[in-house]
């Protein structure tokens, strides 16, 4: 039997080891136990739901602690991560009953028109480890709530978390049959997302292995695919007079989470001339900030990265920034070799004639200077990425100007790029997803409407394109 392990970020030390699932057994299970759990009533899988948030409610001191251990995030965003877990259910009970609700129309010659809605079946979730609860439960909770069965496959980096969830779910009263946990790595997701007596797939993760999925699920169109990927998110602070608040907004943006939110600020585009006291503020700001182990007094502003692997390449991507003709306002540092702890980073690129449009997962601001608030808006397009986007400053007709010209699925008015509601849509466009908003929209690919035309009397008639009756005709 081959074995997984997870590793504290913050220590090195093991937290959780176990053995690598076999997908082909989950997605038996799961197909054996979905049609059962389809048959229940909406109210009564509803109901399990709001267990599954008690549940995780009364357990939410050991659940966090657990989350900040594995993914080296601070207790008190793990914390929130929980609360975040319970707030879904409610959510996803009104998206339910908001965008799926059964539908009665008028037809032609007193027919009936309804619409219901059907869930798929079997479906997939792949959850990332920046988020290696509430992400998953994003996708889980609506598509057990529509009827569907789930086979989850945790990251490798947080199988413990993924684990821990799914328990919780069993203790609120899910049948075993309905949510199935998978463990193992690259190779155990791979096989779960191309297997044959699955119908769709939820994942979110990295937009290189989610455009590998679209080209995959391009040969099954009959089964749903979900994207939540990443992105280069630009964040444009213009002419605004609060430069402390902005520069705290700007913070929150490149920093929360240590840099490894999807929304969180890549970009900081300013206007050339105007910017000095900015990014001076920002860069005093960001040495002020706590980066420590989870549990830490006073308790740390960020953590870690996931691992040292992360680390190494965030270093060498900023290395080759420097190279490139990137000028370093404050250096990204690691004060331990042996541990994936590094310190806020901003690096001016404006002089860097191909800047790369990547997503550096960490804590890694990159400065570009623009003349003008056209040029800032031509900045905030260039990137295949379209999730988030936030213009700080500015007037409300500029503010209009950069949400009509701006491509992303997320665009905030002096708010960070980062924190999205989850009782809203939320998703991104270009590499960072594929027109399947999760959040509040994540009920729209968790079941399929079904249109139904009924009539009590059976009635037909031909009205055009008959010949006259011939009562000689021979009849065949």
């Amino acid at each position: 039997m081959t074995e997984i392990a997870s590793y504290e970020p913050s220590t090195g030390e093991l937290i959780w080891s176990g053995v690598v699932g076999d997908a082909d057994a989950e997605v038996e299970a799961a197909g054996s136990a979905w049609a059962d759990w389809a048959s229940k009533s909406i109210a009564f899988r509803a109901e399990t739901m709001r267990r599954f948030a008690n549940e995780a409610r009364a357990h939410k001191a050991k659940f966090a602690d657990l989350i900040a251990r594995e993914t080296g995030k601070p207790l008190w965003e793990a914390e929130t991560e929980v609360d975040a877990v319970v707030n879904k259910v409610e959510i996803s009970i009104a998206a339910y009953n908001d965008r799926t609700p059964r539908l009665l129309l008028e037809g032609a010659l007193g027919a009936k028109v309804s619409v219901r809605h059907k869930p798929h079946g079997v479906l997939a979730v792949l959850g990332p480890y920046n988020f290696p609860a509430h992400l998953p439960n994003g996708h889980i909770v609506p598509a057990l709530l529509a009827g569907n069965a789930v086979v989850f496959k945790p990251s490798e980096k947080t199988p413990a978390t993924g684990e821990y969830l799914v328990s919780l779910y069993r203790k609120a009263g899910v049948p075993e049959g309905v949510i199935r946990c998978l463990m193992g790595g690259p190779e155990q997701g791979k096989t779960l997302a191309v297997h044959p007596n699955i119908d769709g797939l939820l994942f979110t993760g990295s937009a290189r292995a989610g455009s590998a999925l679209h080209r995959q699920f391009s040969e099954t169109p009959h089964k749903i695919l979900a994207l939540e990927l990443g992105g280069n998110n630009p964040l444009v602070i213009w002419d605004n007079a609060d430069v402390e608040a902005a520069a705290v907004i700007a913070i929150q943006s490149a920093y929360l989470s240590a840099g490894q939110r999807c929304t969180a600020a890549r970009r900081l585009i300013v206007h050339e001339g105007r910017h000095g006291k900015l990014i001076a503020t920002i860069a005093k700001l960001a040495a002020r900030l706590i980066v420590d182990h989870p549990h830490a007094k006073p308790a740390p502003f960020m953590g870690p990265v996931i691992d040292n692997q992360a680390a190494d390449h965030l270093q060498q991507a900023v290395a080759g920034m420097e190279r490139s003709g990137g000028r370093i306002l404050k250096p990204l540092e690691r004060p331990s070799q042996d541990l994936p702890f590094l310190t806020p980073a901003i690096i001016d690129v404006t002089e860097i004639a191909e800047r790369p449009d990547e997503e550096l997962f960490g804590p890694v601001l990159q400065i570009i200077r623009v003349k003008d608030f056209e040029a800032a808006i031509v900045e905030a397009n260039a990137t295949r990425y379209g999730l988030a986007a936030s213009l700080v400053g500015g007037s409300p007709k500029q503010y209009e100007q950069f949400w009509t010209c701006v491509h992303a699925g997320v665009v905030n008015w002096n708010k960070p790029t980062n924190g999205a509601p989850s009782n809203a849509p939320f998703g991104g466009v270009g590499l960072s997803g594929n027109h399947r908003p999760s959040a509040y929209y994540a009920a729209d690919y968790c079941a399929w409407p079904v249109t139904s035309v009924t009539a009590e009397l059976v009635r037909g008639s031909i009205a055009t394109g008959l010949r006259r009756y011939d009562p000689d005709m021979i009849e065949n």
